[in-house]
Formats: structure tokens, sequence, C-alpha cells
């Protein structure tokens, strides 16, 4: 098990830039393929990006392709969410998770999940 703390979002305009942290408690984050989802109102939950254990691989929803950059420090225990060019479309609450070794696109397969933090993006 690991907990997961975001943090980072807020308000910005259309346009803007976020970077979002997620720090992850234990001595084990290193093992744990991480990624970034977001669940708009009234949507369901959606992947943005995903980390493998490194920090070699990264992948991203098409949406945000370009525009977002997803990072890693296993040192710190952390896995940020470099967001640029902000779209309204982009305003949701964005949740970190983990899963042991290997990467999924798979809402579903991450038992692991933090609180969320919330970003609104205004046009």
């Amino acid at each position: 098990q690991v907990q997961l703390v975001e943090s980072g979002g807020g308000l910005v305009q259309v346009g803007g830039s976020l970077r979002l942290s997620c720090a992850a408690s234990g001595r084990t984050f290193s093992s744990y393929a991480m990624g970034w989802f977001r669940q708009a109102a009234g949507k369901e939950r959606e992947y943005v990006a995903v980390i493998n254990l490194s920090g070699a691989s990264t992948y991203y929803a098409d949406s945000v392709k370009g525009r977002v950059t997803i990072s890693r420090d296993n040192a710190k225990n952390t896995v940020y969410l470099q967001m640029n060019s902000l779209k309204p479309e982009d305003t949701a609450v964005y949740y970190c998770a983990a899963r042991r070794f290997t990467i999924s696109y798979d809402v579903k397969s991450y038992g692991n999940w933090g609180q969320g933090t919330q970003v609104t993006v205004s046009s």
C-alpha cells in the first residue's frame, strides 16, 4: 500500500499553466507505476498520463498530448504533472494513482488513489 497526496491545483485562465504534485508515502515508491487521471463534473474518470517505474517511459491521452508532461522523482517519492496551454475542457478534479510494477491506462486497475485536486480553467 502507498498513500498519495496531490497538491498544486487551482484556478487558472485559458492558456495558463499549472504544475500538480503527488507525494507518496512509503519506501517502495520506485516499484509503483504512476498515473494521473481526471474527472469532470458528471463524467467518468479518465486517463491523462502514465509513467513507468524509472520515469523513462511516458504515455499521454490524445486530449492532452503536447500540452502535458508527467515526470517523477523517486528520491523524493513524488510524481508531477506539468500542464501548459490549459483549456476550459481541462477543468476537472485531478487524481494521481499507483499500481505495482506495470503501466496501465485502465482506471480500474489502480488500487491506490489520492484525494484529488481541483483544476479550474476560466475563459
